[in-house]
């Protein structure tokens, strides 16, 4: 097993490389945004002016073009140095503390796949169980250490896109935690961190197998297991699910119930704004780079276009293309109880603008699981509106609080 330092080492030098490197990266295309804007420029002077224009372009050119090289060159030299020597002298890796994972949470929704499939130092733990920030080794031992108090009820926690466990206290100065609600009635709450640039099916089947870990290895036998998941989070619990089930795995059997926190079930319009902004960006010279980077985003963000849960939904095919998405419709497992809170920003759920608006990321049909073409067979009254709030305050409400408490009772 890496040791504190050298795990801190390899971290901090991983994010100095990676931070130079993108900034190289974007010197580049500014570079080439330049050129396109500059060239267009000049086309037109040179018809109404003619020679006096491209004297003044002969200069422009070699010098821009020498100024830009000079920053990229030096900034990629020094992420090489940045990635063999950079140090901070903190006690322990930025991944346990809550500030570093919070960054780490970022990058790895923009880019987690690319850190993954390059095995990054900063994709080693792409999921794991996380206590104070550092990992559970899934085995009798470690999960003995990590929970001394464990009761038989379990409430696993699946944070959304960009986040990582720490945000299920957000605001917790003012409303506590929905941890410290449930442990008032015997449940142990435990908190997943998954890398959220992966694919939703890849989190999924991980999850699936830690599960089973921690049922198995659990200090004391599992009589109920909730699963519950914020945005993105629930797209790889219902995942994790159906891949648990046709594995055979134990823990299925435990789960009684599954909640769901402002999920989009069948699609985000952010995510699918952004798929065809960019194949509109990407056509002309001077908006290019752009679009090269909305591109560029993670394939758990192109995901959450029309809330893919399998690989065969992606395999084989073009991410950048302009057919619709494909979500096969996998159906809630049986015998388990499915709740879901959908929240507007709005007080009133049939505002128009609430209607449009939704929570300011996931609309009222998503987070139910239905819209014109699916319907993924969720109760409506097992649904809950909160009302004149936005998407992460479902992260820690009094009122979802409460709500959750007694669905699981």
């Amino acid at each position: 097993m890496i040791d504190a330092a050298a795990q801190r080492r390899a971290e901090v030098r991983a994010l100095t490389e990676l931070g130079l490197t993108e900034a190289a990266a974007a010197t580049a295309g500014i570079h080439r945004t330049h050129r396109a804007v500059s060239d267009r420029a000049f086309s037109i002077a040179r018809r109404a002016l003619g020679p006096a224009a491209a004297r003044v372009q002969a200069v422009h050119d070699p010098l821009t073009d020498g100024i830009y090289r000079i920053v990229g060159t030096t900034t990629t030299a020094t992420a090489r140095l940045g990635g063999r020597f950079a140090d901070l002298p903190l006690a322990t890796a930025p991944s346990s503390t809550t500030t570093g994972a919070g960054i780490l949470g970022v990058v790895h929704g923009l880019i987690g796949d690319e850190l993954d499939a390059r095995q990054s130092p900063l994709a080693t733990a792409n999921l794991s169980v996380r206590v104070a920030g550092r990992p559970v080794t899934p085995d009798a031992d470690g999960l003995a250490r990590a929970f001394p108090r464990a009761s038989g009820r379990l409430a696993v926690f699946l944070h959304g896109l960009v986040e990582t466990e720490h945000a299920w206290r957000l605001g917790q100065r003012t409303s506590a935690p929905y941890e410290l609600r449930l442990a008032n009635r015997g449940i142990t709450s435990v908190f997943v961190r998954y890398n959220t640039g992966r694919r939703i099916s890849t989190n999924g089947q991980d999850l699936a197998e830690l599960l089973d870990d921690l049922v198995r290895f659990w200090p004391v036998p599992v009589e109920d297991l909730t699963l519950i998941g914020h945005s993105m989070g629930g797209l790889v619990a219902r995942s994790a699910a159906h891949h648990g089930r046709l594995r055979g795995h134990v823990w299925p059997r435990t789960l009684h119930t599954s909640i769901s926190l402002g999920t989009p079930h069948v699609g985000a319009p952010l995510e699918n704004l952004a798929h065809h902004a960019s194949a509109v960006l990407a056509a002309r010279p001077e908006t290019n780079a752009l679009g090269r980077l909305l591109r560029r985003r993670s394939a758990g963000i192109r995901d959450l276009r029309a809330g893919s849960l399998l690989d065969d939904d992606w395999l084989g095919r073009d991410p950048d293309s302009l057919a619709a998405a494909v979500a096969a419709d996998v159906p809630l497992p049986p015998g388990v109880d499915h709740y879901f809170v959908w929240a507007t920003l709005t007080t009133d759920p049939r505002s128009p603008l609430g209607r449009i608006l939704g929570d300011g990321l996931v609309l009222h049909h998503s987070a139910g699981g239905r819209n014109r073409t699916r319907d993924l067979g969720f109760d409506p009254a097992h649904g809950f509106h909160r009302g004149g709030t936005h998407h992460l305050a479902l992260l820690n409400d009094p009122r979802v609080a409460e709500q959750l408490a007694a669905w699981i009772d």
